[in-house]
């Protein structure tokens, strides 16, 4: 099995909701893990590594986690943002057969190898900026080929490239041509959807949009105890265009997390406080929808909320594969501070996916997911907006892009 010596480097440990800064440190992975870290001066003598690589004084932090995006998709909605610029809302852009729907569209005529072939392009954009773990929701096929179709190609995309994909099953995006009543799709989804990607274990948990143009917090309740009696984990998109108290709808289900959480009240916060539930912060959609309700960032502090942070990547409201300016607009937009925000593309992210044991950390045990970072402070990452200078990823212990450390 191959093992990675990696020396004289900076660590950023990212353990105990801090940056856990371990000067002139080096890690060793074996079998595609965490294995030793310590001062660089006590490598154990009996290492031998497969490969050596002198860091130079580099930062080696956990890969990056995007634990929100809608990876796979087809078309075009360009039109939609000059519409919003003109001044019509996403909720009257919906009304009218745009929005979702006409991603549907598109995603439903495309074919698998197409899709396969658009979103290994996203999918490369962010391996380049020291992902190493990204989600990928389903939602934009509404039947049961076509959602089967975009979950086996991210399940694809996991085995074919150097990143760990989480799946998750949004058939509760919006309701479908093919239906009239909302009830009736929820009704179609647990008899029919849902028993077939659990059959062929294509999803690590079911989503839902709790919204006025997604579904009503009773039908997600009616989907999530689905969901539960199906052994599967629960996220929700909560609270982003109104407040229906859909954050703590997914605490009631002890979701792993709420997503987009900007209408969020304070009793809903307490809930997720009470839950476990990880409030997922997607700063890009709020700015390229032009929204101005903050989330609540302060409550979440205070009741000691974690808060990720993604970039909600999709082709109506972010497309953006741009990971390091979604940290950078979660500081600059909503205040988070860098360390927060470096923190939440790394271990409160892995919880989000209820990963946190396995991922977001540099500690013993843990998956070698890691990034080397060309630069003098973690913060760094969070406050330039130039391409990032990443040296080198790894994805469970495996050489990822690009490949610019030299060993020695």
């Amino acid at each position: 099995m191959t093992s990675i010596l990696i020396r004289n480097a900076n660590l950023a440990t990212m353990t105990n909701d801090r940056i856990g800064h371990l000067p002139n440190h080096a890690l060793i992975t074996q079998n595609q893990r965490i294995a030793w870290i310590g001062p660089d001066s006590e490598v154990p003598t009996k290492t031998n590594p497969t490969e050596e690589i002198n860091a130079q004084g580099a930062w080696l932090l956990p890969g990056f986690i995007d634990c929100h995006t809608h990876l796979i998709y087809a078309g075009c909605r360009a039109h939609e943002f000059e519409a919003r610029l003109e001044g019509k809302s996403y909720q009257a852009i919906c009304a009218e057969g745009g929005g979702i729907l006409s991603t549907v569209n598109a995603t439903r005529s495309a074919t698998e190898a197409q899709l396969t072939e658009e979103a290994t392009k996203r999918a490369q954009d962010f391996i380049a900026q020291g992902v190493t773990t990204l989600d990928i929701k389903s939602g934009y096929g509404l039947t049961l080929e076509s959602e089967l179709k975009m979950l086996r190609v991210a399940q694809k995309l996991g085995e074919t490239l150097l990143l760990r994909i989480t799946k998750g099953l949004l058939a509760a995006h919006t309701l479908p041509p093919e239906f009239t009543s909302k009830d009736d799709y929820i009704d179609h989804i647990i008899a029919v959807i849902l028993p077939e990607v659990v059959k062929e274990n294509l999803a690590e948990y079911v989503d839902c949009f709790t919204e006025s143009v997604g579904f009503t917090p009773e039908q997600t309740r009616r989907l999530f105890q689905a969901a539960r009696d199906n052994n599967l984990p629960i996220r929700l998109h909560a609270d982003q265009l109104s407040n229906l108290e859909g954050a703590g709808i997914a605490a009631e289900f002890h979701a792993l997390s709420a997503d987009h959480v900007e209408y969020t009240s304070e009793s809903s916060v307490k809930k997720m406080a009470q839950s476990g539930t990880v409030a997922v912060l997607l700063p890009t959609a709020f700015y390229y929808l032009r929204e101005t309700q903050l989330p609540p960032i302060q409550t979440f502090r205070d009741h000691g909320v974690p808060m990720a942070v993604s970039t909600d990547c999709n082709p109506g409201t972010s497309p953006s594969t741009n990971f390091l300016l979604a940290l950078n607009m979660a500081s600059t937009l909503f205040g988070l501070t860098p360390t927060e925000s470096l923190l939440g593309g790394t271990i409160n992210a892995a919880r989000a996916l209820g990963l946190q044991n396995e991922i977001g950390t540099l500690e013993v045990g843990k998956s070698a997911d890691l990034a080397l970072w060309a630069i003098d402070h973690p913060s760094q990452l969070v406050a330039r907006l130039q391409s990032p200078p990443l040296l080198q990823s790894w994805s469970s212990g495996n050489r990822g892009l690009p490949q610019q450390c030299s060993s020695i």
